[in-house]
């Protein structure tokens, strides 16, 4: 039997399934740092519109947070371009810091696609506003400025939600803990991540 050109060879088995050893790390097709920020989606599209069509696609990580819809942009890019193409495998890298809308495009990974280098901190927040609200005028267009204010609240709060079920499911850590340790900035160290099944591994 003869060997097919390097071209026509399929992937290695393990770079389409089952852990992967530090080396599968060596020069990731993604690399961002920084604010996740609409910037940071502009260099994230031209470098995913670069990465190969199979086979591993590594996403190198490390930010201190931003927006978390522009987080979700990305990850639905991730998601999307997976059910496309099943030949391609999207793992997720992070590295020293993943804080806030980083932690919501890990989410989009599962957890056997996740891992962080040693000493890297995830931390999980609610969302945050910043909002006047200033009552004048009929008392009709003043309930309905409120109500506006309260649905904002309650589907930014239902969205942040379905991130946190996103992000720990299938892992030791439940809805519970983290609505109740996400108000006050919940860190998590890299080894503890792995002990609480969040991610595949630390390398």
């Amino acid at each position: 039997m003869t060997t097919p050109p390097l071209s026509q060879a399929e992937p290695e088995p393990t770079a389409l399934n089952g852990p992967l050893e530090p080396k599968a790390f060596d020069a990731p097709r993604i690399q961002l740092a920084g604010v996740v920020d609409y910037d940071m989606y502009d260099r994230f599209r031209a470098q995913l519109d670069q990465a190969p069509a199979t086979g591993l696609v590594v996403v190198e990580l490390s930010t201190l947070g931003g927006d978390p819809e522009v987080a979700r942009m990305m990850g639905e890019d991730i998601r999307f371009h997976s059910d496309l193409n099943p030949a391609r495998r999207f793992v997720f890298l992070g590295k020293a810091a993943i804080y806030s809308a980083g932690a919501t495009f890990m989410s989009f990974f599962a957890i056997p696609n996740r891992y962080l280098t040693r000493g890297t901190r995830v931390m999980i927040h609610e969302r945050k506003m910043d909002k006047m609200l200033h009552v004048a005028g009929p008392l009709t267009t003043c309930v309905a400025s409120v109500r506006a204010v309260l649905h904002e609240l309650e589907h930014s709060i239902a969205i942040q939600n379905e991130g946190f079920e996103n992000l720990v499911r299938g892992s030791e850590i439940d809805m519970e803990e983290v609505l109740r340790r996400a108000p006050e900035n919940w860190y998590i160290e890299a080894q503890e991540a792995k002990a609480k099944g969040l991610v595949q591994d630390v390398i």
